[in-house]
């Protein structure tokens, strides 16, 4: 964890919002992902009030709320600290992530509340193109549980259980429908669209990069999938041609 910077002058512009938004979710993600388990040691139930800061360089902070009524700006969630314990560390992560990008929107309009109707669209347009801090701390760890599965020796080509007990061999990474528990790829994101997994639509697995996709995303049917030994994504294939 790092010190906070010296305070600044507010963001006017619609860039300079922006980049204050960009680098305050980058230490926030930072926080939930690689610096997971400093953030968690920080946040000692025995000890008061603390948020979750992302700071203007970057970088994040646990620390007490502001003192001053009101404050300068938006304040984060009050006290996750004393939830930390009294649920499964996964849950309680991504109780603080979904409260971080609350905070994270708040903080950017309440900067732009002097912008007009057409800078205001145009700020939360450049804000919309990146993931929120939950689905990019759930991104992270599902990437990390894959790279698990496979250093483990266990093959991405196994066969899968269906729900009557019956088994199917698998083609190439495919989420078939009516296959796997909804609650089992909850986490998993299309790499096309983000949208969330449901086992009523067709998936399937990119053998290169392990992303996972609808089948209309990319344009395979379960039916053309039958006949694929090793599946890649549009992005890896054009990333081959280009080399």
């Amino acid at each position: 964890m790092e010190m906070a910077a010296p305070v600044s002058r507010a963001p006017r512009s619609v860039e300079d919002i922006y980049r204050d938004f960009s680098a305050r979710r980058a230490g926030l993600i930072r926080a939930l992902t690689s610096d997971v388990d400093d953030f968690y040691g920080f946040c000692d139930p025995e000890k008061e009030n603390l948020c979750l800061y992302g700071l203007p360089n970057g970088s994040w902070e646990v620390a007490l709320p502001a003192e001053e009524v009101p404050p300068e700006m938006p304040e984060p969630a009050l006290g996750i600290n004393f939830a930390r314990d009294g649920m499964p560390r996964r849950d309680w992560l991504s109780l603080v992530a979904v409260h971080s990008d609350s905070w994270l929107l708040s903080v950017a309009f309440f900067f732009g509340a002097r912008l007009n109707g057409n800078e205001r669209k145009r700020l939360f347009s450049l804000i919309n193109e990146h993931p929120s801090v939950y689905e990019a701390m759930v991104d992270r760890k599902q990437r990390e549980n894959k790279s698990a599965v496979d250093n483990s020796g266990k093959s991405r080509h196994s066969t899968k259980r269906a729900h009557d007990g019956h088994t199917k061999n698998s083609r190439p990474a495919v989420v078939d429908d009516g296959y796997e528990d909804d609650e089992e790829h909850s986490e998993t994101l299309c790499g096309t669209c983000s949208g969330r997994y449901n086992s009523n639509e067709f998936w399937i697995g990119c053998d290169i990069c392990e992303r996972w996709f609808h089948g209309k995303c990319v344009r395979i049917t379960p039916a053309k999938a039958e006949h694929i030994k090793h599946y890649k994504c549009p992005d890896c294939s054009s990333k081959k041609n280009r080399q």
